[in-house]
């Protein structure tokens, strides 16, 4: 049942993208409805919670068909490989930082409460 829920959530998701003519990925539509629904009380963490930890524990078996095809397209990747090396550490610092950031405006705010 759970797992109906989440998939029916990225179907829907997916008819947002379609709809939407914006460039965002339909992953990221879902997760924003799920949060929604989550927020409003519409939908209640034990109907996805089970089913969400498990995704989350296999998470890095989902990535293992990413990595192998980026392993086959080496060659392509190759003359790029720095500038990509560089921009992901980049860009791993900046989302590090800003999600401290964040956290630590969220907290400040939870405390004035």
């Amino acid at each position: 049942m759970q797992f109906g829920v989440i998939a029916a959530l990225a179907a829907v998701a997916e008819v947002i993208k379609q709809l939407v003519p914006l460039s965002i990925p339909a992953s990221i539509y879902g997760l924003v409805l799920l949060f929604a629904l989550l927020c409003s009380g519409l939908l209640k963490l034990e109907h996805v919670g089970e089913t969400g930890s498990f995704l989350i524990e296999i998470m890095t078996l989902l990535f293992v068909p990413a990595a192998v095809g980026l392993m086959n397209s080496y060659a392509l990747v190759r003359p790029i490989l720095l500038r990509v090396l560089v921009l992901i550490v980049v860009t791993t610092v900046i989302v590090i930082a800003v999600t401290g950031r964040v956290t630590q405006w969220v907290m400040r705010l939870g405390k004035g409460r």
